[in-house]
C-alpha cells in the first residue's frame, strides 16, 4: 500500500497506557471527582500516608517542644496534636478517611514515649520503674486531649462520609431491590397477566 506520492505511509506504534492511569480530571465547577476531594469540593485532598504523617510531625514537634521548655505537655502539645489531626482529616482524600481518623490515639501513644526517651538522657542508677513512670507521666497527662481529639476528629470524619456522597450512585438497598424487580420482571412481557 502506497500513499499519493509513492512513499509508504508511517504505521504509528500507539504505546500502551501506564499502570498509573490518566490524571485526575477536574469537573466542572472546579470540583474533583468524589473519591479524590478534600473536605472543600475545590481542593484535590491527599493521600492517606501523608495526611498521618502530617498529623504525626506536627504531633511529635508539640510533644518534643513542651518537653523541653516545660517538663510535661501543655499548650503548644494540645495546639500541635488537635491542629494536626484535625487537618489530617480535613485534607485527605475521601476515599482515605479510615488512617486519620483512627490516628488521634495511636500518635499519642507512639509520639509521647519516642519522645520522652530520646530527649530525656538516663540517669546512671535509674530502674526499670523510674523509666516507666517517666513515660507513663505525659501519657496519663495527655488522655483528656487524645479523647477531645479523637471526639473531634470521629465526627468530622463521619460528617464527611455521609455528606461528601455521590449523588448518582445508588445505594445498596436500592441497587439490591431494583436488582430484584429487574429479575421478576425480566420474563413477563406486555401482554403476559399480572399474578
Amino acid at each position: 500500500m502506497t500513499g499519493d506520492d509513492g512513499e509508504r505511509p508511517s504505521r504509528r506504534r500507539v504505546r500502551p497506557e501506564s499502570d498509573e492511569g490518566p490524571p485526575p480530571v477536574k469537573r466542572t465547577g472546579g470540583q474533583w471527582p468524589m473519591a479524590e476531594r478534600s473536605v472543600l469540593p475545590t481542593v484535590l485532598g491527599i493521600r492517606p500516608y501523608a495526611a498521618v504523617g502530617l498529623g504525626a510531625v506536627l504531633t511529635a514537634v508539640g510533644v518534643l517542644v513542651d518537653l523541653t521548655r516545660i517538663g510535661t505537655l501543655g499548650a503548644v502539645f494540645t495546639i500541635c496534636h488537635i491542629a494536626g489531626c484535625v487537618l489530617a482529616v480535613a485534607w485527605v482524600r475521601r476515599d482515605g478517611l479510615f488512617g486519620p481518623m483512627v490516628q488521634p490515639p495511636l500518635l499519642v501513644a507512639a509520639a509521647v514515649p519516642v519522645v520522652v526517651l530520646l530527649a530525656g538522657s538516663p540517669r546512671p542508677g535509674q530502674g526499670v520503674a523510674d523509666r516507666l513512670l517517666v513515660i507513663g507521666a505525659p501519657l496519663v497527662n495527655a488522655f483528656p486531649i487524645m479523647a477531645g481529639t479523637t471526639g473531634a476528629v470521629l465526627v468530622l470524619g463521619f460528617l464527611r462520609i455521609f455528606l461528601q456522597r455521590p449523588l448518582d450512585a445508588p445505594t445498596p438497598a436500592s441497587a439490591q431491590r431494583s436488582g430484584r424487580g429487574a429479575a421478576r420482571g425480566a420474563g413477563r412481557t406486555s401482554g403476559s397477566p399480572r399474578r
